[in-house]
């Protein structure tokens, strides 16, 4: 699929708002924007045409191939993320294929990336969202936070913080998610799979 090489891309670090979610594993992608803000340079302010706090600036080496992206954490709980993300692709004109999901992924050692082009939400209730307010054709960069363990539910793992054992390793894995998303916008799926799909 291609797209205008000057049309921007969308950055979305998909959590909940509020203190009290900060940490949780469904947080990761909050986690990802922040490091992303950081490395533009800059920091979230509320969007006005969206229930979102953004952030708009490059990604990638300085002249023509840094990308243009817009970084954005929707403020609507995840399971309402769809709306925010339209109307933030609607108001920067956005391709729906230059959109990337940046989310927890229970499927998926803790950890372990993937960087992927459509397919399904896995029962993840912020996908589910935006797949469909718009489809399924945006990327998505999942980062593996494992299964729960013994007869925990879902719902209970997600909304908790990450154990005192994954806090250790979590800055380092947080900064190669970074990477990973920087490698997409700039350089393209292929190479990004090929560097970061462990």
């Amino acid at each position: 699929m291609t797209t205008d090489a000057n049309a921007p891309w969308l950055i979305v670090g998909l959590g909940n708002p509020g203190p009290g979610y900060a940490a949780n594993r469904h947080n990761v992608g909050f986690m990802v924007a922040d490091l992303l803000a950081e490395r533009i340079g800059g920091s979230f302010k509320r969007a006005q045409k969206a229930q979102a706090q953004v952030i708009e600036g490059r990604l990638g080496p300085p002249g023509p191939a840094g990308r243009r992206v817009v970084l954005a954490k929707p403020m609507s709980f995840m399971n309402l993320s769809g709306g925010p993300v339209v109307g933030l692709r609607d108001f920067y004109k956005v391709p729906t294929a230059n959109v990337v999901a940046v989310h927890d992924e229970l499927d998926i050692d803790y950890g372990v990336l993937r960087v992927k082009l459509g397919g399904g939400d896995n029962g993840h209730n912020g996908l589910k969202s935006m797949t469909k307010a718009m489809g399924p054709e945006y990327h998505r960069v999942r980062f593996g936070i494992g299964r729960p363990p013994g007869r925990m539910q879902v719902a209970d793992f997600v909304l908790k913080d990450f154990s005192s054992a994954d806090r250790k390793e979590l800055g380092y894995f947080v900064d190669r998610a970074a990477d990973a998303v920087e490698c997409l916008v700039t350089e393209g799926l292929e190479r990004a799979q090929g560097a970061y799909n462990s």
